[in-house]
């Protein structure tokens, strides 16, 4: 059988991602009021959806280096899809509360043993396609799903009068669609590496070894030093949580109209990837020096009294989180031969998770103390970043 063009493989792949992310990011916009019909109270609806984003991104750490070891990494990405969409569909229809929680980490759960997986996956065909506009290709699609998905499960609620059965019930039509298209690419693509195999790394590429080393070898130290730069800008980078909650304690938006913006700010996220995508391909890692200044900008336009700069500071923030979601995996897969590229998306996530933790206490408490002392933190903290980018280019 001939293989798949790579750029058919991750067009594909994106829409895998898409379907996915309409039936896991559907169940997400009313996963509070959903626990609240339930009967949880604030507390428990906070600890639960914590503690499925901890799962998300700490699991990883394990199942990265599994994917390693046994080499099944289409195995582990099917089993991580299916949990999720087996568990969505299920969350409508329960009427426990205790069980509802479980289902809810559950699909977290399920995003933590396909992630390292998924991204090894993609990471070979687009060696062949360029790194950065496989992978920004794949997160605009991937947002594409993340807007149609709510918008879909909102539309149901509003025609059922509020019923979550069929809201979530909905979503098990995309979810069949998922598994159904990742058995059919695993058919027609059983090994994605022989697309890197086929195509040597651009020229602002590290040369990748041709024998995989061992499972139990380190890390290469430009992966590090990448790895410090990312969890310095990510500490230093504003939620939208925080954001949102400026925008309706100043009575700059109605709260009926945060979801638009944050929608507005999805479709920014995927322009920013396209766009960073292309540039990284041509120019290399030096494209990230936007990152730093793009999060410095958030908050010095988005805590503003004015609504104009607010907005503009919640789009600058989409911009970000495009550039954050598509380029800095793509970097991951210059850096670090294929035999150690799962454990690397891992210890990558768990990077991720930690930092941006310590950036949502960060911005939140600067906060309620004084907003210019954030804006100014926050501009120090990217002016690190942009030092530690530079030491990063050169341990590479």
């Amino acid at each position: 059988m001939t293989l798949m063009r790579p750029w058919r493989f991750v067009l594909w792949f994106g829409t895998v991602s898409l379907l996915a992310d309409f039936v896991y990011e559907g169940a997400r916009s009313v996963t509070g009021p959903l626990l609240a019909s339930l009967g949880a109270s604030a507390l428990v609806v906070g600890v639960v959806t914590g503690a499925g984003e901890a799962a998300a991104l700490g699991l990883r750490l394990v199942s990265g280096p599994l994917a390693d070891r046994t080499r099944r990494f289409w195995g582990l990405a099917i089993a991580g899809y299916a949990l999720t969409v087996v568990s969505v569909p299920l969350l409508g229809v329960v009427g426990a509360l205790w069980a509802a929680c479980a289902l809810v980490i559950a699909e977290r759960v399920g995003k933590a043993v396909r992630s390292p997986a998924k991204d090894t996956l993609l990471s070979h065909a687009t060696a062949a396609t360029g790194r950065g506009r496989g992978f920004a290709v794949h997160e605009a699609m991937d947002q594409v799903g993340a807007l149609v998905g709510p918008l879909v499960v909102a539309g149901v609620l509003a025609l059922t009068g509020g019923d979550y059965g069929p809201a979530l019930g909905v979503l098990a039509l995309p979810g069949v669609a998922v598994l159904v298209l990742l058995v059919w690419l695993r058919s027609r693509v059983p090994n994605p590496r022989s697309y890197e195999e086929e195509h040597p790394p651009h020229e602002h590429e590290p040369a990748t070894p041709e024998s995989a080393p061992a499972a139990g070898s380190r890390l290469p130290r430009a992966f590090w030093t990448y790895a410090a730069f990312t969890a310095t800008t990510t500490a230093g980078f504003t939620t939208f949580g925080v954001l949102s909650y400026h925008l309706v304690e100043r009575h700059l938006l109605a709260a009926a109209w945060v979801p638009v913006l944050y929608a507005a700010a999805m479709a920014v996220d995927a322009l920013a990837a396209l766009a960073t995508g292309w540039l990284y391909d041509r120019q290399g890692a030096r494209v990230l020096v936007v990152l730093p200044v793009l999060a410095a900008v958030v908050p010095a336009l988005a805590f503003t009294a004015t609504v104009g700069f607010a907005v503009a500071g919640s789009l600058v923030w989409g911009a970000a989180m495009g550039v954050q979601e598509s380029t800095l995996r793509a970097t991951v897969a210059d850096l670090v031969p294929p035999g150690r590229r799962a454990t690397a998306y891992g210890v990558f996530a768990g990077v991720v998770g930690a930092a941006s933790l310590a950036g949502g206490a960060l911005t939140g408490a600067l906060y309620g103390t004084s907003i210019p002392a954030l804006i100014a933190v926050v501009a120090g903290v990217q002016v690190l970043a942009l030092v530690l980018l530079g030491v990063s280019a050169r341990a590479a």
